[in-house]
């Protein structure tokens, strides 16, 4: 559905690196994963492993992820599913696909996983396109999307299942598809905090694009983010900031999705990577980023993405409506950006 803007983390003093850290400090381990580079902070104090040993336990983790829900690895469980393959469901494959279901309900149809085929035509998915017709794009919406999907897929966990079991529709009427970009980056980091939390870790900040973290920093005190400025060229993280803000104590995830890194203009009109997928075209509104801090970061993965879809006004009445979200919206007025963002939530200048 969309790629993913990561959010600059701001940390106050300096980190023990894998190679040089002592155990009971902090460490620092990063690489590569998702197209992009991860990072994962941990107080090592009272912590059962090594930290080679996690190093090595969270590479492990991001390769099955990748092996399983990749769009990008034409060998992925995934990859071989939409392209019409037999495939094993794992327990991974199929817990990602209930929780897509779940959010597709809870949003009534804004955050949909089904529509694999509707991105790419837009050219936001996994495959390259631009500026499909109305009938192309009727056509899509009239084959796919999760109403004509089974609620679960536990029941084939460990067993092979072909595409068309996934449907509800009769077999070759509809093409089931699947595209998790709305929600794998924050679910890979919630997978990798379970494991951290497994060996006793309990200061923590997971960063696969998307954050998830718990207890303190290195400074004592809570975690603190910067969200980057939602300008259309802004793509260096931390560049160019709208504001930071200590994350709220607990466990929580902190997505920010928006639409100034990823988009085509065509005739004069700019086309946004965020697509409805209630109406099968590119969002029009003036939201151009949001924030969400939720209990997890799949699930404030899910509504960053579905904030984007809705727009301002409705984002910033949903966020208002929960007390286990909090968030920052960012919007265009008339060529300013205005910041918007929830009572339980201080976002402070960069000077």
């Amino acid at each position: 559905m969309r790629p993913k803007i990561s959010i600059f983390t701001l940390f106050i003093m300096a980190l023990l690196s894998l190679s040089c850290a002592k155990r009971g400090g902090y460490v620092k381990i990063e690489g590569y994963a998702q197209g992009g580079t991860y990072s994962v902070i941990f107080n090592s104090q009272g912590v059962y492993n090594s930290p080679a040993e996690i190093r090595d336990s969270v590479e492990n983790i991001l390769q099955k992820i990748d092996a399983t829900l990749s769009g990008y690895n034409k060998n992925s469980v995934l990859s071989r599913f939409n392209a019409g393959e037999t495939v094993v469901v794992d327990e991974m494959f199929a817990e990602i696909y209930s929780m897509g279901y779940d959010v597709w309900k809870e949003t009534d149809g804004a955050v949909d996983v089904s529509l694999s085929p509707l991105y790419d035509m837009w050219g936001f998915g996994f495959k390259n396109g631009s500026l499909p017709s109305s009938h192309q794009v009727d056509s899509v919406m009239s084959m796919c999307g999760m109403r004509l999907c089974r609620e679960s897929i536990h029941d084939y966990v460990g067993k092979e299942m072909d595409p068309g079991s996934l449907c509800l529709a009769p077999q070759g009427s509809v093409s089931p598809q699947l595209n998790y970009n709305a929600i794998a980056q924050g679910y890979s980091c919630d997978l990798v905090a379970r494991y951290l939390y497994s060996v006793g870790v309990k200061d923590m900040m997971v960063n696969i694009g998307e954050i998830f973290c718990d207890g303190r920093n290195p400074s004592g005190v809570a975690w603190t983010i910067g969200i980057d400025r939602p300008e259309d060229g802004n793509n260096e993280l931390g560049a160019q900031l709208q504001g930071v803000f200590s994350v709220p104590e607990g466990p929580h995830g902190v997505v920010t999705s928006g639409n100034y890194r990823k988009f085509y203009v065509k005739d004069g009109k700019k086309y946004p990577h965020t697509v409805d997928p209630r109406t099968g075209y590119p969002v029009t509104h003036n939201l151009l980023s949001a924030t969400v801090i939720a209990e997890n970061a799949m699930i404030a993965d899910a509504y960053a993405t579905y904030c984007m879809v809705i727009g301002f006004e409705q984002a910033k009445a949903f966020i208002e409506s929960r007390e286990d979200l909090e968030g920052c919206l960012v919007y265009d007025d008339g060529g300013e950006f205005v910041t918007w963002y929830s009572a339980g939530l201080e976002l402070r200048k960069v000077m």
